[in-house]
């Protein structure tokens, strides 16, 4: 059978937002039908996604693969159009194993499972969409349709804040959504030809003036995603009142939206002049995001806000990244957003496991529980040990990467270089110690009397330990051997690095310089 035509992210785009249809009339009464139901579904697209890479992708292709186009408003050329590259297809397939992994987590839930199962499938389509479609119009509409289950999940199932942290958040994304529905339409619009195709429309000769606007709008839009100081004050309260599904959803794959789509797909990828112009205030905002979000998750004593100001911290090294003008820097960004997907979900998911047993988020409440569960103990410490960026782990890869590669560019200056990177220093310092820190609030020290004969702690139970299993294994397989996920994307990073550099003159003349001295060197043997 030959399936080398199959409409394969199609098929996985559709495929689960279709099934959560049916979820409605599932005869169920207590949720626990209907939860098969939807980890079968997450399952399944999984495979379909794992299947599509191994038969259909090519490492060595830095374009466009597994491209499908079907006209949809002609006169328009509005188009579905779905394809990935080395720069989506990860994010993919991160999509696909951190959803699966978050309904799982979600086995606990008993209230309105039908419609918690139903927003859980159609999110996943629509996750998947935001990294596989080529249209700016399709991808504006794909990008609004995951805001709203993630607005009725944290508005529903949230803590008792949850309906101020819910509006929050559909305020600041929508807000700048704004801002990527205006720059579609002005890049689609922009000379001779009407087109929302990505590729035509990053093949289109727009002014740098316009360039520079449109990168501000995006800047915004996108920055509110990732997130970006100051944007990012809806992700605290975010965090602070979801629960553990959620966690894993918006640590693990919606922050790396705003990542993909602002830093490699569209700023970067569509608008590189602009980029170049804008990399120095990348830098610095990377910067201000690792030092500024490490000191206040050292200051939190809430768990989850703590863990929350963590991952905005982390964020900060993909905006050095992309900004570094180096294969190595382009390739640690990614692979940070990677890492930090992983990472950043089984944090969470331990923040929901403790929270079960104690019913409190206050470290100051906490004390000496790891006496009582050793399974929570040995995964809190590896799951910390893995953000603090212990070598053997992803994270250790992807920041040292992201150093090297600004360190070693030739598009700053010694004296700027210098300053930078002392100053993220000052961020990686922190993070061992207030990481650190909260394990032994946790986990050592004396008992909480009043938690531990009020509360029965009860040990992780086989599903918990499956779940931080499958987390792990990536995490500390990658942190032992990058290459297992770096040749997935370097073809297109690569591709993308060269670009950039072609936008800034002084990068330009000096690779001239080096491919004419290496044209007339002579043959020495």
């Amino acid at each position: 059978m030959d399936l080398t035509n199959f409409p394969w992210l199609t098929t996985i785009i559709l495929f689960p937002i279709i099934a959560s249809l049916f979820v409605f009339i599932i005869p169920d009464k207590d949720g626990k039908t209907v939860r098969w139901y939807a980890l079968t579904v997450a399952l399944i697209d999984f495979v379909l996604i794992v299947y599509a890479f191994y038969q259909g992708y090519d490492f060595n292709n830095p374009d466009l693969q597994l491209v499908e186009s079907y006209t949809w408003v002609a006169d328009l050329d509005l188009k579905w159009s779905v394809g990935a590259d080395g720069l989506s297809m990860p994010l993919i397939l991160l999509t696909g194993f951190i959803t699966t992994l978050a309904i799982l987590a979600a086995w606990p839930v008993s209230l309105k499972p039908k419609f918690f199962y139903f927003l859980m499938l159609a999110m996943y389509g629509g996750q998947i969409a935001v990294f596989a479609v080529q249209d700016m119009l399709l991808f504006f509409l794909v990008w609004e349709l995951e805001l709203v289950p993630v607005y009725l999940i944290l508005s529903i199932w949230g803590g008792k804040r949850r309906l101020y942290a819910a509006t929050k958040f559909i305020l600041y994304t929508a807000g700048g959504s704004l801002f990527i529905l205006v720059a579609a339409l002005t890049m689609a619009f922009y000379g001779d030809t009407v087109t929302f195709d990505m590729v035509s429309i990053a093949h289109k000769d727009i002014g740098f003036n316009l360039q520079l606007l449109l990168y501000a709008g995006l800047l915004i839009a996108y920055g509110v995603k990732l997130p970006i100081f100051p944007l990012h004050t809806w992700l605290p309260d975010a965090h602070g009142e979801a629960t553990a599904p959620a966690h894993m959803l918006l640590a693990g794959i919606l922050l790396k939206m705003g990542g993909y789509a602002f830093l490699i797909r569209m700023n970067a990828g569509m608008l590189p002049d602009a980029h170049a112009t804008f990399a120095p205030i990348l830098i610095i905002l990377g910067v201000v995001n690792i030092i500024y979000a490490a000191f206040t998750s050292f200051a939190q004593r809430n768990l989850k806000r703590k863990i929350a100001y963590s991952s905005i911290s982390h964020m900060g090294f993909v905006l050095i990244g992309i900004a570094s003008f180096t294969d190595i820097g382009m390739s640690g960004a990614m692979l940070q957003m990677i890492s930090h997907g992983l990472i950043g979900a089984s944090l969470f998911f331990m923040v929901g496991a403790t929270y079960d047993r104690t019913h409190t988020l206050m470290l100051d409440e906490m004390g000496g529980i790891g006496q009582q569960m050793k399974k929570i103990f040995a995964m809190w410490t590896t799951c910390s040990m893995a953000s603090l960026a212990l070598p053997g782990m992803s994270g250790f890869v992807a920041e040292l990467m992201v150093f090297i590669g600004f360190a070693t560019s030739d598009a700053y200056s010694l004296t700027f270089k210098v300053i930078m990177v002392s100053l993220a220093a000052v961020g990686v310092i922190l993070t061992p110690i207030y990481l650190l820190s909260m394990l032994r609030e946790i986990l050592y020290g004396e008992e909480n009397k009043e938690l531990v004969s009020h509360t029965k702690l009860v040990d992780a139970e086989p599903r918990e330990v499956f779940i931080i299993a499958c987390l792990l294994i990536p995490i500390i397989g990658i942190g032992l051997y990058p290459k297992i996920v770096t040749q997935i994307y370097d073809a297109s990073t690569q591709k993308l690095t060269a670009l950039l550099r072609h936008s800034v003159p002084s990068l330009q003349v000096a690779e001239n310089k080096s491919q004419f001295v290496a044209l007339k060197a002579p043959d020495i043997n």
